[in-house]
């Protein structure tokens, strides 16, 4: 099997931001490799919003994002699925999983979680303190899939087949929170087969997600994205991931030509020295054209932060 193949036809990729506010230049890195992705092989490219924890997310924000992801050329397929319409389906999938008894209540707080988690590849796991123990637990709880054990694989288009180990590397991670949001890999696994995806495009701190990710979508008996592509993160000057939790500066949407250009440059695409200040059509034109997964840098998978959201 080539590893590094494009993923079955036909293709429906997708991108997911949590409107919580606007794209920054990683957001746009990682929507435009999605982006090309489909259109380079004249597949579907859907667009998620992340929107289930309403403390943080907005309307507003949602309508910043569209407006930016216009602006640059990236023009979605369909309507906007938004996380916050499938509530129903997501309680379905978490009942569905308690019946087959792979949940468990958890109470532990943050900090007994940072204490006694231990270090995996790709960030803490959970020491299953909850699944063992006889008590009773308090109100509100979080709900843990029971993980259970062996070998979980994926396939990334530029790592090539990755491995876990279930228990030791993976561990039981939140399918529902404690304050009853469900979890971000629940929802995304249930997105995932809703909409047909077919390949996940996005940041290489969200590596560790896959494995849960896959491990879950075969609990649940639901269809999964065949493969991956996992691109480096844009960096501040401190070396830390660009994030609105970091307060990372606004895309300028008066120069959408100039910032797909540096997008591009960052996934190692060689551009003609004319395509800087062409207009987005121009330069999405050419890398449509042009698109080379192959020449995308291979991020280090100890970039990976902690995805498990224990």
């Amino acid at each position: 099997m080539d590893d590094s193949a494009a993923p079955l036809r036909p293709y429906r990729g997708r991108f997911a931001p949590t409107p919580s506010g606007p794209l920054h230049a990683g957001s746009l890195m990682a929507a435009l490799a999605s982006w090309l992705c489909a259109r380079s092989v004249g597949g579907t490219w859907r667009l998620r919003m992340d929107d289930l924890d309403a403390q943080r997310c907005s309307s507003a924000h949602a309508a910043t994002i569209l407006r930016q992801l216009e602006a640059h050329g990236l023009t979605w397929d369909g309507p906007v699925y938004y996380e916050s319409d499938h509530r129903p389906v997501y309680e379905e999938a978490l009942d569905a999983l308690t019946q087959i008894g792979r949940t468990y209540a958890c109470d532990c707080t943050r900090a007994r979680l940072r204490r006694t988690s231990r270090a995996g590849p790709d960030g803490p796991v959970y020491d299953r303190r909850c699944l063992t123990r006889q008590h009773t637990v308090s109100v509100p709880a979080a709900l843990r899939l029971d993980a259970g054990d062996g070998t979980m694989t994926i396939v990334d288009r530029r790592q090539g087949l990755l491995s876990r180990r279930i228990a030791q590397d993976i561990g039981d991670f939140v399918v529902r929170r404690a304050d009853g949001i469900p979890g971000y890999h629940l929802a995304c696994v249930v997105d995932e087969a809703q909409l047909g995806i077919t390949e996940v495009v996005r940041g290489a701190d969200l590596l560790g997600a896959a494995f849960c990710q896959r491990l879950l979508a075969q609990v649940l008996g639901l269809p999964a994205p065949v493969t991956c592509l996992h691109v480096p993160l844009v960096l501040d000057i401190r070396g830390a991931k660009l994030s609105k939790q970091n307060h990372a500066v606004p895309l300028d949407a008066h120069r959408p030509g100039t910032n797909l250009c540096t997008a591009l440059q960052r996934l190692g695409q060689r551009l003609p020295v004319g395509l800087h200040g062409e207009s987005p059509d121009v330069v999405l034109a050419w890398a449509v054209r042009h698109w080379c997964v192959e020449a995308v840098p291979i991020a280090p998978q100890s970039i990976a932060a902690a995805t498990h959201a224990l």
